[in-house]
């Protein structure tokens, strides 16, 4: 599923909403989980999962073309931690 899918779900679910007004609230909900993870803050919807931000130290790794050593900086990376009733129902126990 793609943002504008889940956009027209909710105004179709929605239809007392204008979908510009859907669009604005879908954005500004990703906004601002993005926000808070580049602030370093964890964002947890609770029977969903939480979204965190790990550091991945310097390294030297390797080209796989050429095999040749490069050096690789520090990082952050996202990092999506399933919440339990999600993983339940990806499992099948409703």
């Amino acid at each position: 599923m793609i943002r504008s899918e889940l956009i027209q779900i909710i105004a179709d679910e929605n239809p007392h909403l204008y979908q510009r007004d859907v669009e604005r609230i879908v954005n500004t909900i990703f906004d601002e989980i993005t926000n808070a993870m580049a602030r370093g803050d964890r964002v947890e919807l609770r029977g969903f999962g939480a979204f965190s931000v790990k550091k991945r130290d310097a390294r030297v790794g390797r080209n796989p073309r050429t095999g040749e050593s490069v050096h690789v900086e520090e990082k952050y990376v996202p990092f999506f931690r399933t919440g339990k009733r999600l993983r339940d129902r990806l499992n099948g126990k409703d």
